[in-house]
Formats: structure tokens, C-alpha cells, sequence
């Protein structure tokens, strides 16, 4: 899964509360701030548990800052290990 967030997602806690919520869910990935002011997120794991994760990022109290959500899905590659905040 791979998802860029847009809105006021920079400098309010967005990654690291991702971060927190995927410590509840079997999926790995990383999540980091692109210089045009979007978060985009990579994620691996069950489709179902990857649903479950993006709604949960949501429920975890950041949905207010979301403006637009662009999700694509893609095959896992299976190179990704824990969950990470890239800088």
C-alpha cells in the first residue's frame, strides 16, 4: 500500500503517530515528509490488515488534517523491516 497524505500533515505529529499505530498491526513500512508538503506512506502486510492500519491512522485522531488521501496498491516486495520514520 502506498499512500500520499496531503493537507496539514507536516510538523503536527502525522509520522509519529503512524508510527505508533502500526506498532498495533502486523504490517511493516515507513512513513516520511516530502519536500511539496505531502507524508507519504509504504506499507507491507495482508490487505486486510493494511485496511485496518489505514483506517486506524485515521481513528487515532489526525483525520482532521487530511485533506486528500491518494492510496495505490501495489504487489509487496518484501524488502521492508519493522516500521520506520524516514527523514
Amino acid at each position: 500500500m502506498h499512500i500520499f497524505y496531503s493537507g496539514h500533515v507536516q510538523g503536527v505529529g502525522f509520522r509519529y503517530t503512524t508510527k505508533t499505530v502500526a506498532a498495533g498491526f502486523e504490517v511493516t513500512g515507513t512513513v516520511r515528509n516530502l519536500p511539496d508538503g505531502r507524508v507519504e506512506l509504504i506499507a507491507e502486510g495482508a490487505r486486510a490488515e493494511l485496511e485496518a492500519f489505514r483506517m486506524a491512522i485515521r481513528d487515532a485522531g489526525v483525520s482532521g488534517l487530511i485533506r486528500d488521501e491518494q492510496v495505490a496498491w501495489s504487489d509487496a516486495q518484501n524488502t521492508l523491516h519493522g516500521f520506520e520514520i524516514v527523514r
